[in-house]
């Protein structure tokens, strides 16, 4: 089953900015298809593998963090070619 996942990372600390890149680089660097915008990171795959390495992320981001918020939505679709028309 194909997923879309909307994801941003939030460090409540003063040097957040080096927090989120290097959290969006190892996004970038997986085998997934990662889209990003000002306000939040996609990325697209299989369920099964993409949850596993998702989770994997979250909790190495977390474990470089103090303190973070990290916000998710799961959409039960591919959503990757998505474009607006209107």
């Amino acid at each position: 089953m194909k997923i879309s996942i909307e994801l941003t990372l939030t460090p409540l600390k003063d040097d957040y900015e080096s927090h989120i890149i290097d959290f969006i680089k190892r996004l970038r660097a997986s085998e997934f298809t990662v889209l990003e915008n000002p306000l939040s990171t996609q990325i697209y795959g299989d369920f099964d593998k993409l949850m596993p390495f998702v989770t994997q992320e979250i909790k190495q981001s977390f474990s470089e963090i103090d303190i973070a918020v990290l916000n998710m939505k799961i959409v039960k679709t591919d959503r990757s070619d998505y474009e607006p028309n209107f």
